[in-house]
């Protein structure tokens, strides 16, 4: 036990280790009946998504979402494009097709019918001129027949009606239709269940029209998260994988079948716990949320080795298993709660972001973890205390101590002071290079398409088909324009309007853009013969109201006092660079070019939520990072009461998170309200490290064992299960790296490289660190242990 613990602290430990194995059996059958409940209530756990989960609260594009959702759409849009192989859509078959596919769409569970468009639909007209003015019509009469004048007129319709690369694609081989989803189902008037919406779109869209001789393209919110659920099956199946994996490292480690099923049944136990009260208290568990229960199951078995290394090394003494059971609950009780609270404290900071789905996480990994206390820390060596390990395991146990003692005199080097000190140079180097590179992270998506889905997934390329064959792109950002009532006649003000359409076309990334500006100066080319040479704004107000006029509020150009006009902003995608340069063009402009009675707002559409999202994350990001470590460092200063500790705890720790930043930077992974949880959870497993190793090297040095020796010593009882924990999680995650999930093998890719460096930042940076605090801040001289002599 730690010399430096008062003996009143002492005592309650005593206490607290007496009553737990004094009434172990009751307390285990607790527990028991625990697990059997949670295993009933965790039956019914679901997988939930939500568009509104993941809109920011507060922020001030999501304030004009909300307020203009209703008028102008929203960013929960889902595309369907059906295409043909050979011709073009101008077939009796195809509008046939065509027409019934749109039928379908308006009557999904979730649609909102009114939003429902495409080339059959009332709300899609075409103007034109005739002799006695302009014409309006439907671009598909409701008197069509599919004669070859029927089609003939229809192709016409299409060309008059500006439509061509938004509903109907460039070289006329596909048509699109486009519909907003309702976060609430009108019919039933329930939350509506986007798995159930994705399940109906392939239903009844691809599976039954693909037969029919053309191609179904679906793409939006829905559909992807339809798209992640089916592939988070393979999370269920590369977890089995890693547990194998986890298994039988574990058993090489320790030589016993026993010891390796005792720290997995006891996290596999918290883990039930986690997801019954999960639904209990009425959560889902999200598509993009299914890592964070098993990245918790890797924190209790990094803890659990640790509780089997020692009651392993305790009974190759000679203990017996009661006695061993009893030094390793009392000697890890500390230490271990410190990092299990520091890991709980850290997710806990996650809800400090105003984002639902984060904060949904941030409970599900808090549960999870504080869940671990209980299992890793009192159920496990009470349940030690009870397993046999057989007459033969002290001689395996010391057999294999012994090989390991033979390695740790070598590792130990790196408290020689001349290595420690070029350790901690070496480390502020890579310090000082990550945190440069830390610059070029991207927060949000760094790829076309769905990042979380692979490239040559069906939804990506879906992406690329409505990309390549229509003009509008597949991502939207709508700047609210707010501005006088009837301000659409006024000459100065739609001048400025097509002055911000024009500096907006001009931004790399901006496919196209349309407001009330662009289409007055169509309508009114439409009054001179179609002659190119006028397509300019008129001049006064009565010239622009008569091409205002014929412009319907249903084109989401105006509403129905022109008091706001927005501009709808198409890009190529929604990469966060592009994002980024939308976002600050739009702000340059309004900043540049200010008028007064025009205000310009961001921002509507899925871009503008997207915004909001990485805005959100980038400012968050560093304040979340920084109460981590003011947590971490008080929660290690109470428990030794020395500042070296808290040092040597955290600075390997910021180390090993400016490297993970580095590494998602150099691999095209995103930061965002996916990952951030995710980089959270590996930072925790540095937390424990570092805790364990210098818990056990701080209680060597205060008998007054010299540092190399000291730590010597550590590894052979701590250090062995920390590099043993590392290795095995690195392995175990990293088989996700094959998984059909993007996101998933990116987050493979990642954690196992972050697990990896933790343990080397605990085994190396932390114990160098320790030296060079002692060499400038000698500690107070003490009476040395007797010890043998180190060769130098």
């Amino acid at each position: 036990m730690d010399i430096k613990l008062g003996e009143d602290t002492r005592r309650r430990l005593k206490g607290i280790e007496d009553f737990c194995f004094r009434w172990k059996a009751a307390i285990l059958i607790i527990f028991l009946v625990a697990t059997i409940a949670m295993g009933v209530a965790a039956t019914r756990l679901r997988l939930d998504a939500g568009f509104d989960k993941q809109l920011p609260v507060g922020h001030e594009y999501i304030d004009t979402f909300h307020q203009y959702q209703e008028n102008f759409g929203g960013a929960n849009r889902i595309l369907v494009a059906l295409g043909v192989n050979e011709g073009t859509i101008y077939t009796p078959e195809f509008l046939r097709i065509l027409k019934q596919a749109t039928d379908d769409v308006f009557y999904i569970p979730g649609v909102a019918r009114s939003s429902v468009q495409s080339i059959w639909t009332p709300s899609t007209r075409f103007l034109e001129v005739v002799e006695g003015g302009i014409s309006a019509g439907d671009v598909i009469s409701s008197g069509f027949q599919p004669t070859p004048e029927g089609i003939a007129q229809v192709r016409d319709n299409v060309a008059k009606a500006e439509v061509v690369g938004r509903l109907v694609s460039n070289d006329f081989k596909a048509a699109m239709i486009t519909a907003e989803l309702q976060e609430v189902d009108p019919n039933t008037r329930e939350r509506l269940d986007y798995l159930v919406a994705a399940e109906r779109l392939e239903e009844t869209l691809r599976a039954k029209y693909e037969k029919e001789g053309v191609t179904v393209h679906i793409i939006g919110f829905a559909k992807m998260t339809g798209d992640i659920a089916d592939g988070s099956a393979s999370v269920i199946s590369f977890f089995g994988i890693a547990l194998l994996f986890v298994g039988v490292l574990v058993y090489m480690y320790s030589r016993s079948i026993v010891l390796t099923i005792l720290p997995i049944v006891c996290s596999l136990a918290s883990l039930v716990w986690q997801f019954g009260i999960l639904t209990i208290l009425g959560y889902g568990l999200d598509p993009l949320a299914i890592l964070v229960p098993f990245l918790v199951f890797a924190i209790g078995v990094s803890h659990g080795v640790q509780q089997i290394n020692l009651i392993g090394a305790e009974v190759a003494e000679g203990k017996s298993k009661e006695e061993a059971a009893r030094t390793s609950f009392t000697m890890l009780l500390i230490p271990g709660a410190t990092a299990l609270l520091a890991d709980l404290v850290g997710f806990l900071t996650l809800y400090m972001i105003p984002i639902p789905m984060i904060q949904e996480m941030a409970v599900t990994a808090s549960i999870g973890v504080a869940f671990k206390i209980v299992t890793n820390l009192f159920m496990l060596p009470l349940l030690g205390s009870y397993l046999s390990l057989g007459a033969s395991y002290p001689a395996r146990a010391r057999k294999a101590i012994a090989q390991r003692e033979r390695l740790w005199p070598h590792v130990a080097k790196v408290t020689r002071p001349r290595w420690a000190v070029v350790i901690v140079l070496v480390s502020v180097v890579v310090f000082g290079v990550a945190s440069y590179e830390r610059n070029f992270l991207q927060f949000g998506d760094v790829s076309a398409g769905a990042p979380e889905l692979r490239e040559d997934s069906r939804y990506n390329q879906d992406v690329v088909y409505i990309t390549n064959h229509f003009s509008i792109g597949v991502d939207v950002m709508t700047a609210i324009v707010e501005v006088p009532q009837d301000a659409c006649v006024d000459p100065a003000i739609m001048r400025h309007l097509d002055k911000f359409r024009w500096h907006m076309m001009n931004v790399p990334g901006v496919q196209s853009a349309v407001n009330l500006a662009s289409r007055t100066k169509e309508i009114a080319t439409m009054w001179r013969e179609g002659n190119p040479r006028w397509r300019e704004l008129p001049r006064n107000s009565a010239a622009i109201s008569q091409s205002v006029r014929e412009v319907q509020t249903s084109s989401g150009l105006l509403n129905s006092d022109c008091s706001v006009m927005p501009l709808v902003i198409y890009t190529s995608d929604h990469r966060a660079d592009t994002i980024k340069r939308v976002i600050a063009a739009v702000e340059a402009f309004r900043a540049d070019h200010p008028m007064t009675g025009v205000n310009i707002r961001l921002a509507t559409g899925n871009l503008g939520v997207m915004a909001a999202m990485n805005d959100i994350v980038e400012h968050a990001e560093l304040t979340i990072l920084l109460y981590v470590y003011i947590a971490v460092m008080f929660l290690v200063y109470i428990t030794y009461w020395d500042w070296r500790a808290m040092i040597c705890c955290v600075v390997p720790l910021a180390l090993c998170s400016s490297i993970g930043y580095w590494f998602m930077a150099v691999f095209g992974i995103g930061l965002k309200i996916s990952t951030l949880p995710v980089m959270a959870l590996a930072v925790g497993i540095g937390v424990d490290y570092g805790i364990y190793i210098y818990s056990r090297l701080q209680l060597y040095i205060e008998q007054g064992w010299r540092i190399q020796e000291a730590y010597t010593r550590t590894l052979n009882e701590t250090g062995s299960a920390v590099i043993c924990t590392g290795m095995t999680l690195t392995c175990g995650v990293f088989t996700w790296v094959f998984s059909t999930l993007k996101f998933q093998a990116d987050m493979g890719a990642l954690l196992s490289f972050m697990f990896f460096i933790s343990m080397i930042a605990a085994i190396v940076a932390l114990p160098a660190l320790a030296v060079v605090l002692d060499l400038i801040f000698p500690r107070r001289q003490r009476v040395p242990a007797p010890q043998p002599a180190i060769a130098e």
